[in-house]
């Protein structure tokens, strides 16, 4: 059975909330398109190729990736046949992120918030 427009949206905002109170790092929705392609689609991957894939400026794919390498979930890498070309890999710290957040929509498709601290809880433990 299909998910409705809501059940969908509300499955999105679970996964998303759970995973903002869980995580360190706050990947912007261009970021995660981005990340997303790099790890998910069959490469090579540059700028250019992202850009006409998300129809996005390359400059703001630019930007997005520059977060993503300090962040180590990509790499640039030059094409040793034409130097002036830049290859965009995934990395393994990428693809470790990627299962994590994998975790925070399997939770919410159970209707779990694995994010969710229970203040009581924790103020007992104190």
């Amino acid at each position: 059975m299909a998910m409705s427009e809501r059940q969908s949206l509300e499955l999105w905002r679970r996964a998303v909330s759970s995973y903002v109170r869980t995580c360190e790092l706050d990947l912007s929705a261009r970021q995660q398109a981005i990340f997303m392609t790099v790890a998910l689609e069959a490469g090579p991957h540059t700028v250019r190729g992202l850009a006409a894939n998300l129809n996005l400026a390359k400059p703001a794919v630019t930007r997005a990736l520059d977060t993503l390498e300090k962040a180590g979930f990509v790499r640039r890498r030059r094409d040793e046949n034409d130097l002036r070309s830049v290859f965009v890999e995934r990395t393994p710290d990428g693809m470790a992120w990627l299962r994590e957040f994998s975790t925070f929509i399997i939770a919410a498709d159970g209707g779990q918030d694995i994010g969710r601290v229970d203040p009581v809880a924790k103020s007992a433990a104190a």
